[in-house]
């Protein structure tokens, strides 16, 4: 049997459906799903325009669609599997090149996460067969292309490092081109200020697990997927939720020696993302997008920055710490919350090593929206993302010219390549 034979009995939602045996060498299979793509094309080309790796390599496309899709998107998921199959008829590619219609979902809640999970599952049960646990499973979207070293980054930084099990896989939406309306850049330069000065925020608050959760640049090895539960079948965010089943179990980490390239495009395919947060911005053409006070990252910043101290805390220290937290950390944990969380992690071991590994397992990327959320309803107001992110670069001691939206996302993306390339 397997090492992942059982899980698939009991979690796969789907039999096997690829009857073509997988080749013993693979080690790379990338998984997209695909509703309402009927152009195709440019991720194919993308992708068999990349350098050749040094395994055998396979796309698996999964064409779904929720439930309730309207007559003319079916029409376009036909048209996606036709087109595929043309593009395999006329193109030599070094990647073995399969697609599945899922059909409509059975249930309502089920979405673009149900095709993630569908092929993802189907990658697991080929590197199953093979016997390969440490293979790499690639999560992509139809609207992407990719930077010509895709494959042979994945592989180097991933693939053939037995320490590491996922990665968050580095990403840049176009700023500028004919493809799309002016504005379309312009509030993507937004989009992806306020994503990257999240990400910079958790780092500055000295959170250890600040990784991007974006469905379409991400990677994860076999076994690691089936320990973690697999993928989910949510119309969105299914990304966001299962990256933070893989974080802490270790060998999580950015993979930025390579690029995906999202689209900037808007989208009413799922209820929140980039496509969504691209349409609402786009319905009002003075509209400026708001992100979180950076006063928020230091409150967080003072709490994870003394929080090895409850190690040897007594009970009377655990609440003279929960005192003196800043204001909206104090309201929104609540000192019976508060007491009672930290005595239980308390119980459960035996370092502060430990201690915090547990403290963030518990005060977590979860907790800390949650948290965001709670401080932005009346203690903190938001402001536009270029001055948010302008601010985290002065507390930080970086000084930069000016708050302008376009020149601060060069910089926080240079931020995020120049953190390592592997």
């Amino acid at each position: 049997m397997g090492f992942a034979a059982s899980w698939l009995n009991q979690r796969a939602l789907f039999p096997e459906f690829i009857k073509e045996a997988p080749d013993s060498q693979t080690g790379i299979i990338v998984v997209v799903p695909a509703f309402d793509e009927p152009d195709i094309a440019p991720l194919l080309n993308s992708l068999n325009s990349c350098t050749e790796p040094d395994c055998k390599t396979e796309v698996i496309i999964i064409v779904n669609a929720p439930s309730g899709a309207s007559a003319g998107s079916i029409a376009n998921n036909k048209k996606c599997i036709s087109n595929i199959e043309s593009w395999r008829k006329n193109n030599r590619s070094f990647f073995r090149l399969f697609v599945f219609d899922a059909g409509p979902s059975p249930k309502e809640d089920w979405g673009v996460g149900l095709a993630r999970k569908t092929g993802m599952d189907e990658a697991v049960r080929r590197f199953d067969m093979t016997g390969n646990p440490e293979g790499v499973i690639a999560s992509l979207d139809a609207d992407c292309t990719v930077e010509k070293n895709y494959f042979t980054a994945i592989s180097d930084g991933l693939l053939r490092r037995k320490e590491r099990s996922a990665c968050s896989i580095y990403f840049e939406h176009p700023l500028s081109g004919s493809e799309f309306p002016e504005q379309v850049y312009q509030y993507i330069i937004q989009y992806e200020l306020h994503l990257r000065y999240f990400i910079q925020g958790l780092k500055y608050s000295g959170f250890p697990y600040a990784f991007h959760t974006v469905g379409s640049a991400l990677a994860v090895k076999a076994l690691q997927y089936v320990r973690a539960g697999g993928m989910n079948r949510r119309q969105a965010g299914e990304d966001f939720y299962f990256v933070q089943k893989l974080i802490p179990s270790g060998g999580y980490f950015s993979l930025n020696s390579t690029t995906v390239y999202p689209s900037p495009r808007e989208s009413y395919r799922v209820p929140f993302g980039t496509g969504v947060m691209m349409t609402k911005l786009l319905g009002d053409s003075d509209r400026q997008m708001m992100t979180y006070n950076v006063s928020a990252f230091m409150e967080l910043n003072d709490l994870f920055g003394s929080a090895g101290d409850l190690f040897t805390a007594d009970r009377i220290g655990i609440v003279d710490f929960h005192k003196n937290l800043p204001p909206g950390l104090r309201s929104f944990t609540g000192i019976d919350d508060w007491s009672e969380r930290i005595d239980e992690i308390k119980d459960n071991t035996s370092s502060q090593e430990s201690f915090m590994k547990r403290f963030f397992g518990w005060f977590n990327t979860f907790r800390i929206v949650k948290y965001m959320n709670h401080v932005h309803a009346g203690l903190f107001t938001k402001k536009a993302v270029a001055d948010s992110a302008y601010d985290l670069l002065s507390i930080s001691g970086l000084k930069f010219p000016e708050p302008d939206q376009e020149k601060l996302l060069l910089y926080y993306r240079s931020m995020e390549k120049d953190a390592g390339r592997y």
